[in-house]
């Protein structure tokens, strides 16, 4: 009697054990890695990574709504303002947060950062030469408000380039009569101004608005004031600056915040560029009737805070 059917009949059974041995294994592990894995459609907190792999599908991913944040914003503020705008512009999305964007704002000191751009982008002309010297004259100082230069004696001596940097992070009131006056010249700056668009700013009145301002900073950053090596000078400029109290104070050392401030009587802004490599955006808080001093502030450094978890 032929033996190979009773020998092919026990190969069978000892494939179809393999495959069985096999497939509970592969079932034990898919159990474990699903007892470990808690998959969410709306994470609990700040997203940590912003690029997901190229072949992974977002529709799971929390998508930003301005209407969120801003309920965030008045969360923080509560009744401490009357009279604020606020902008909020992604750089890497289409996100957009208004509030009162339009309105017109005594601008103190956040007019300084036209003058700086005005500065290079006629050095990049080549009109204006950057480590020209300058001579400080008497009636050149502007005896108020910040800086370090109207303490000097008439006759002391700086470079263009160096009078650019005090005027922003000193905030220097002297820094920025000599170069608006006498390095740019007030026509010429009044006309970049206008002819960048900056259809709210008044450089004779002092006055602008957070529209304003966002467009501004987002030409100075996308490299449409100067060339990449000017552009990183104007950034450095308005990084670590001499006041660090309002937007920046409450964000993680790893986070870069590009601003400026300005005060004035019943006048506390602060505006600028806040990225730490994953996230890049435009903020400007501009307030009106709030009084200069630690509560002001600290509640500008609550907002801020609030954004950028919710932008992160």
């Amino acid at each position: 009697m032929d033996g190979r059917p009773a020998k092919r009949k026990r190969w069978i059974r000892f494939v179809l054990f393999l495959l069985v041995i096999v497939s509970l294994i592969t079932l034990q592990k898919l159990v474990r890695t699903s007892s470990n894995t808690v998959i969410s459609p709306i994470p609990d907190g700040p997203m940590v990574q912003n690029t997901p792999h190229p072949k992974t599908f977002n529709f799971f991913r929390r998508q930003k709504n301005p209407d969120d944040l801003l309920g965030k914003i008045n969360a923080v503020i509560g009744n401490n303002w009357s009279d604020y705008s606020i902008v909020v512009e992604d750089y890497t999305s289409d996100f957009l947060l208004n509030v009162s964007e339009g309105e017109i704002f005594v601008a103190a000191s956040v007019n300084k950062v036209p003058i700086l751009a005005a500065l290079y982008y006629y050095a990049g002309k080549g009109e204006i030469d950057l480590n020209r010297d300058v001579t400080i004259q008497a009636n050149d100082i502007q005896d108020y408000g910040t800086g370090s230069i109207r303490y000097d004696k008439p006759g002391s001596v700086y470079s263009v380039k160096t009078l650019a940097k005090l005027m922003i992070k000193q905030s220097d009131n002297t820094a920025a009569y000599i170069l608006a006056n006498h390095i740019i010249g007030f026509p010429k700056l009044k006309t970049i101004v206008s002819e960048w668009g900056l259809t709210q700013t008044d450089m004779v009145k002092n006055t602008t608005s957070n529209q304003d301002t966002a467009k501004l900073f987002r030409m100075i950053y996308d490299g449409k004031i100067a060339n990449q090596a000017y552009t990183q000078e104007i950034l450095s400029f308005l990084k670590d600056t001499d006041f660090e109290t309002r937007l920046p104070a409450k964000l993680p050392e790893r986070v870069i915040t590009y601003h400026k401030i300005g005060t004035e009587a019943g006048i506390v802004h602060d505006a600028g560029i806040v990225t730490d490599g994953k996230v890049t955006y435009y903020i400007g808080v501009f307030t009106n009737g709030v009084s200069e001093g630690e509560e002001a502030d600290t509640l500008m450094a609550d907002v801020s805070k609030a954004i950028y978890e919710y932008m992160r």
